[in-house]
């Protein structure tokens, strides 16, 4: 059994990109023999010819261009280990943990993670998204180390939390749903006849509580992205985030539905940041918290 070593990638991917075996040495800060002493090593392990060597410049043989992109990868993977391990040993986390109410806006998400990428390359972000309580007890339980969560779910001693923004919920109906032809208030006793598509979630935190149901019809959903599907579909009438929705009404997709019972105040909904109090976040959580919060 052959050893192959990191050293001979390193020559192999110098040649390749230099074009010659000259180049490659002086890019190596090594002899031209010892250079081509490497590459005939290499290719006497692996029982192949990786560069034709006839001609004035050395060119790839099927076989290295077949191999050139593990060899790419065991490069790219050896540098993203190094410059792990020399993140741990500073103190940077492995990896960063976030857990994202799902009416949470992604824009500033996004924007976030952007320069959080510029400024931890070697720390990659795992990005759990739940509804409602199923959000907070991700967070309670350790899996996520920040959350971006609804106020309203946040208000304990455990938790150190921070206003970010507020999203409005509009009652929706497709076009084509009975509904639609109501082009002011609505009676109860007329959106009862209906099917109310319901956000819920299997959390403790929210067993046996309803927000904002007003039909004794009710369809249950653990995913915002099928209630959006099926509010489309006219499969029933329901909230949705005013920024998930926009278009839809914008298109025509989607109509504004205006329940006599619907309380705007209700329908803000307070979002913001929160993090374990008892847990110690290292340098890529607090650059984090401060760039969430406003702070860098």
């Amino acid at each position: 059994m052959y050893a192959l070593t990191l050293d001979q990638i390193q020559i192999f991917l110098a040649i390749v990109d230099e074009g010659s075996f000259t180049q490659a040495a002086k890019r190596l800060h090594r002899a031209r023999s010892a250079v081509t002493y490497g590459i005939q090593n290499l290719e006497s392990q692996i029982d192949l010819l990786l560069f034709d060597r006839t001609a004035y410049r050395p060119t790839l043989t099927e076989e290295g261009k077949a191999l050139l992109v593990r060899a790419r990868r065991i490069a790219d993977e050896a540098n993203s280990f190094r410059d792990s391990a020399r993140s741990l040993a500073s103190g940077l986390e492995a990896e960063l943990t976030i857990v994202l109410d799902s009416m949470f806006p992604m824009p500033p998400v996004v924007k976030a993670l952007t320069a959080f990428r510029e400024r931890f390359p070697s720390v990659p972000p795992r990005v759990y998204v739940q509804p409602l309580g199923a959000a907070v007890e991700l967070l309670l339980d350790g899996t996520g180390m920040i959350g971006l969560l609804q106020s309203q779910f946040t208000d304990m001693t455990v938790l150190k939390r921070f206003h970010m923004l507020t999203v409005d919920l509009l009652p929706v109906v497709a076009p084509h749903h009975p509904l639609a032809v109501f082009d002011g208030p609505i009676e109860s006793h007329i959106l009862q006849q209906y099917v109310q598509l319901v956000l819920t979630d299997l959390s403790s935190m929210t067993s046996g509580r309803d927000y904002s149901v007003l039909s004794s019809q009710t369809w249950r959903l653990a995913d915002l992205g099928a209630k959006h599907s099926m509010l489309l579909a006219g499969l029933g009438w329901g909230s949705m985030p005013a920024h998930l929705v926009e278009d839809d009404i914008a298109r025509g997709r989607l109509k504004i539905l205006r329940p006599v019972e619907f309380d705007v105040r209700i329908a803000k909904l307070a979002m913001g940041g929160a993090y374990r109090a008892d847990r110690q976040l290292g340098p890529a959580g607090q650059w984090m918290i401060e760039y969430l919060s406003g702070s860098v």
